[in-house]
């Protein structure tokens, strides 16, 4: 940590923000030897009770997992809590369609990880402590912006300024850097609001994630490795207020019921949060001298868990992309450097954005003919032994063009 007022930091990259994908981005530049500030207003939790869940967990997929195993945060990350899931179940409510994905269908161990996003930010954050190419700027916040000098430069509420060739916003989907370089933004609002707990069936979830969609949306029961489930429910604005008005026993009972009883009845419920759900995609990722990562650049529907991976894959992205303008005597901020991030990312990024919508808009609805259509795919596909494999290899990360962090490395 700094003490850094009325000081001047020079960098090669500087990062505003040091969330999960804040610190991959950070820890993965160091690791190829740039020197690296991160600006971040706290410092993660360092510890919590052995029982409580938190609110806020991400469904890990293998990509991301070899990212953080590539990084060295994995270890610890599995000594707090990891959740492996080995199968996956999803079905309509209106109707009979279903469809079963299994690990072992294709070799694998588990199909992915339910981990609590305090868990991946405190390993990463430990990691960059131990890695001396990086500065950590804790507590500060960014106060003002500069691109139009020489570098560009970040001026600091505690009064200090940092220098780099490079900006990154990674700040979230409020990102004063993103608001500051004047990037807007296309999306809209969708109907509905999301319900996170973390709740006890009376049956184990036998490590299988599950996903019922119904009309309002979708209902996500996902394992955590004492037998509990973190869930997102995303339902109606005035659905998911009369949800959070109950107790905790009608709320146990009308989750019992929005389930299926599939894993019987909800015996618990602990704290409730609630937040409005949109999709979100800046106009562009890049501009001279910065560039956007995370939910900095996009924000997806939570349904199919996908908005941390996507993350990574722009911090890993922007790794390749600065290692290769480094070795090629580019500078780090022209735009000719970033539009290589922006053109490998964007268009990735859009393709799932536009996947999870149309899921979004194909389940969330009770249109007869929709609904026909719907379980029909779904009985299909889960009837099609090629075609769930590559999906679900598709979705953990195991096939197309991945960036270095996301692979495979002999010494995992």
């Amino acid at each position: 940590m700094t003490d850094n007022a009325n000081e001047l930091i020079d960098c090669q990259v500087a990062i505003a923000g040091g969330g999960m994908v804040g610190c991959a981005l950070a820890a993965g530049l160091a690791l190829q030897g740039f020197r690296v500030a991160l600006v971040e207003q706290r410092e993660p939790a360092h510890d919590w009770p052995a029982d409580e869940v938190d609110l806020r967990v991400s469904a890990l997929t293998r990509a991301s997992q070899r990212l953080l195993q590539n990084l060295g945060a994995w270890p610890r990350m599995q000594s707090l809590r990891v959740s492996p899931y080995r199968g996956m179940e999803v079905w309509d409510a209106g109707g009979h369609g279903r469809i079963r994905f299994d690990a072992a269908e294709i070799g694998e161990p588990d199909l992915g990880h339910i981990v609590e996003n305090r868990v991946t930010q405190l390993a990463l954050w430990e990691r960059l402590i131990g890695l001396d190419e990086v500065t950590l700027i804790c507590p500060d916040s960014v106060t003002a912006m500069r691109l139009d000098g020489e570098r560009p430069v970040l001026e600091l509420d505690s009064g200090g300024f940092v220098s780099a060739d490079l900006l990154v916003a990674a700040e979230g989907a409020n990102s004063p850097l993103r608001e500051m370089a004047g990037i807007g933004s296309s999306g809209w609002a969708y109907d509905q609001h999301a319900i996170v707990a973390t709740i006890r069936p009376e049956r184990h979830h036998g490590e299988v994630a599950r996903q019922r969609f119904m009309p309002t949306g979708p209902l996500a029961l996902l394992p955590i490795d004492d037998g509990r489930c973190s869930i997102v429910w995303s339902t109606s604005p005035d659905q998911a207020r009369r949800l959070m008005d109950l107790d905790d026993a009608a709320f146990c009972d009308a989750l019992t019921a929005a389930s299926e009883q599939v894993l019987g009845r909800i015996e618990r419920v602990g704290p409730r949060g609630v937040f409005p759900l949109r999709l979100r995609n800046a106009d562009h990722y890049v501009q001279h001298g910065l560039a956007l990562v995370g939910d900095a650049a996009h924000g997806i529907h939570p349904l199919a868990g996908q908005g941390v991976n996507l993350g990574f894959l722009d911090a890993a992205t922007l790794v390749d992309v600065l290692v290769q303008a480094r070795d090629a005597g580019r500078p780090l901020g022209s735009l000719k450097t970033l539009r290589r991030y922006e053109r490998a990312r964007r268009s990735a990024d859009m393709e799932m954005l536009a996947l999870m919508d149309l899921f979004k808009r194909l389940f969330s609805n009770d249109i007869p003919s929709l609904r026909l259509l719907r379980n029909l795919g779904l009985s299909l596909a889960n009837a099609s032994g090629p075609l769930k494999q590559m999906v679900v290899r598709r979705a953990m990360g195991l096939s197309g063009e991945l960036p270095s962090l996301a692979c495979y490395r002999a010494s995992d």
